[in-house]
């Protein structure tokens, strides 16, 4: 399973009422759960390949999350 996919299964499990979450909360869940990717790889999916609003800094990107304040996202 990718980084991606792991990021995206642990949402719902993070997520708020309102459905925003944490970059901290998304690290922390993957850990519980095994994880073998690094928490440098996870921040990145998250703040920035997976975040349609950032800067496109990678040749792959994709548009599953977006920023909504500083450490604050939502599933698009």
């Amino acid at each position: 399973m990718t980084a991606r996919d792991e990021i995206l299964q642990a949402i719902p499990a993070v997520a708020r009422s309102d459905g925003t979450f944490t970059v901290e909360a998304i690290v922390s869940e993957l850990r519980r759960r095994g994880s073998r990717y690094a928490e440098s790889t996870i921040r990145t999916h998250v703040v920035s390949r997976m975040c349609a609003n950032s800067p496109g800094n990678h040749a792959v990107t994709y548009n599953d999350l977006e920023r909504l304040e500083p450490g604050i996202y939502r599933r698009r």
